[in-house]
């Protein structure tokens, strides 16, 4: 069987979502801490506010965007970033439980604390 040439596909959904705060782990960003803006989860990728911010030039669109060089933040591996605890601040894993009416939630495996 061929291999793709795009890169490996993950199956699995990823359990980091938009609006968690996560620390980068590995990288030039290592250690800086942001908000997750977009999940990929087709590319296994999340793009983190703040983090691996690369220059582009970008041509103006009609008459409401200017053109120029913009920064923009590029995507990282979600391997590289972990989900912050939320009664601690620390790096932590994801984890499910389901509550007694039978709803699925993710909880901080550090603490046991619902993210």
């Amino acid at each position: 069987m061929p291999r793709r040439v795009d890169g490996p596909r993950r199956r699995r959904p990823l359990k980091i979502v938009k609006g968690d705060r996560v620390v980068v782990l590995s990288g030039k960003d290592a250690g800086v801490e942001g908000m997750v803006e977009r999940v990929m989860p087709d590319k296994g990728k999340v793009i983190v506010e703040g983090v691996n911010v690369a220059k582009r030039h970008q041509a103006p669109r009609r008459d409401v965007q200017q053109g120029g060089i913009i920064d923009k933040a590029m995507p990282i591996d979600v391997s590289n970033v972990a989900v912050l605890s939320p009664s601690d601040g620390k790096p932590t894993r994801v984890g499910y439980r389901f509550t007694p009416d039978g709803e699925k939630v993710r909880v901080c495996r550090r603490t046991g604390a619902d993210l």
